[in-house]
């Protein structure tokens, strides 16, 4: 079967997509170390963004996050395109992101599971409030609440637990599903990876550029780029 095929004869999927459907939008991979990380910072990126790092060299911390996380004029691609209108016609139930953009949500998904939290949200560390991208965007060196406290990134560090609630319910909602269409991940990082293990159907679709460890278990293998594949797909 084709995804054509696969997707016209289904209307219970969900799509868990990692990194590298935010590449194709301009937002690299962090991972994929390149001589500027050499050049400009002391440590790699799995420990600057740690949380024992943020918490022993904030200012640090906060001078990577700004130079390298944050990709505010980034704009949805033809995946988070298509992933909106499939939702929008009641064909996919959800979205599992690794992702910590908020591309999904701005081409138009509304149930988005984002396992690693959002760069769009910001809390102060001791008085709660929220604050948008623009307190840590406008700010300099260690960015500061109206009360004095730090403002962290709602997003998951390295050392830090993923939400048990976003877990759960994403578990659920891959195990519910009759098609499971992964894309833009190399299923290389636990728990997200584990993901793949709680789909209960025989119509797991993956979308990757390079070969994963669960590629014989695919039903369907498209090593592709998954912003090319979904956006030739007739919605």
């Amino acid at each position: 079967m084709t995804l054509q095929e696969i997707i016209d004869s289904s209307d219970h999927i969900v799509f868990f997509g990692g990194a590298g459907v935010s590449t194709e939008s301009g937002i690299p991979d962090f991972r994929s170390t390149d001589g500027l990380y050499n050049q400009k910072y002391n440590y790699p990126p799995e420990v600057i963004l740690s949380h024992s790092f943020f918490m022993n060299e904030t200012e640090e911390f906060f001078r990577f996050y700004r130079d390298k996380m944050l990709y505010v004029d980034a704009k949805p691609n033809a995946a988070h395109e298509a992933l909106a209108k499939l939702e929008k016609r009641g064909k996919l139930k959800a979205v599992i992101t690794q992702n910590i953009d908020g591309l999904h949500q701005a081409a138009g998904s509304n149930r988005v599971f984002e396992l690693h939290g959002s760069v769009l949200r910001n809390y102060c560390m001791k008085c709660g409030k929220f604050h948008g991208v623009d307190a840590i965007l406008n700010s300099t060196g260690i960015p500061r609440c109206s009360c004095g406290g730090i403002i962290k990134p709602d997003v998951v560090l390295y050392e830090e637990p993923l939400d048990d609630y976003i877990m759960k319910m994403a578990e659920a909602f891959v195990q519910a599903a009759d098609v499971l269409i992964v894309g833009g991940t190399s299923l290389v990082v636990y728990p997200a990876a584990g993901f793949v293990y709680h789909y209960m159907g025989d119509k797991l679709v993956l979308i990757n550029k390079s070969s994963t460890s669960m590629d014989n278990k695919a039903a369907l293998l498209i090593n592709d780029s998954i912003g090319k594949v979904l956006g030739e797909l007739k919605i």
